[in-house]
């Protein structure tokens, strides 16, 4: 494959990874407690600044370290997250920005969100594609195209997500609802994900072992 072919493929699965199940409910939780369109939009762009940072940290080690129980574990831990954002959407759900420093916290939240799901193995997996190109500098530029695609990815789906809450951005019961709603399914994914791996993939046996 030539380099530009390489290139297109990172940034095509920049964006079907974002659009990931586990991605995309853990930030719809930040994403609604905003009533302006650009805001939800740049929670998307914040994850995938988050998500690509964790790539350029850790992608190397990833590329040797190829150990399965560490993969799975940073996996478990999306997991985890999942079912505390899920709750604190359930139980603190306040769609109102009340002074200028929470303006930045979905942003600040969503880039951590972004950060944690970049250790998932999911992405590890993805950035071994960097094994057939040479070069610190062609691996470089194919995590910044392949970055670039989550957030492209992310932005989209953000910005449809954050229509329905600018709407109603007058009607603070109705966007509680969505809150909730979006709340609880990121508790309930984030206990089946829980479970899929500890037990149905074997994650807690091989802690065991």
């Amino acid at each position: 494959m030539s380099l530009v072919s390489i290139l297109t493929l990172g940034f095509l699965l920049g964006i079907k990874h974002s659009l990931e199940p586990d991605h995309v409910i853990a930030v719809a939780t930040t994403a609604g407690n905003t009533k302006k369109l650009s805001r939800s939009t740049l929670t998307g762009v914040y994850w995938g600044i988050g998500h690509t940072s964790t790539l350029f940290l850790i992608g190397v080690l990833f590329i040797w370290m190829k150990g399965e129980t560490l993969s799975m574990t940073l996996e478990f831990g999306v997991g985890i997250m999942l079912v505390m954002l899920g709750a604190r959407s359930l139980f603190k759900a306040r769609p109102d920005i009340k002074n200028e420093k929470d303006r930045f916290r979905p942003y600040l939240v969503s880039a951590l969100i972004g950060f944690v799901h970049g250790l998932a193995g999911s992405a590890a997996m993805v950035i071994l594609t960097m094994s057939t190109v040479t070069g610190i500098g062609e691996g470089s530029i194919y995590i910044i195209i392949f970055g670039t695609g989550t957030i492209i990815g992310m932005l989209c789906f953000t910005t449809i997500l954050g229509i329905p809450f600018a709407l109603n951005g007058k009607d603070i019961v109705l966007n509680r609802i969505f809150i909730k709603m979006a709340g609880a399914i990121s508790f309930a994914f984030g206990l089946y994900y829980i479970y899929k791996l500890g037990v149905t993939e074997g994650l807690f046996a091989l802690w065991a072992s």
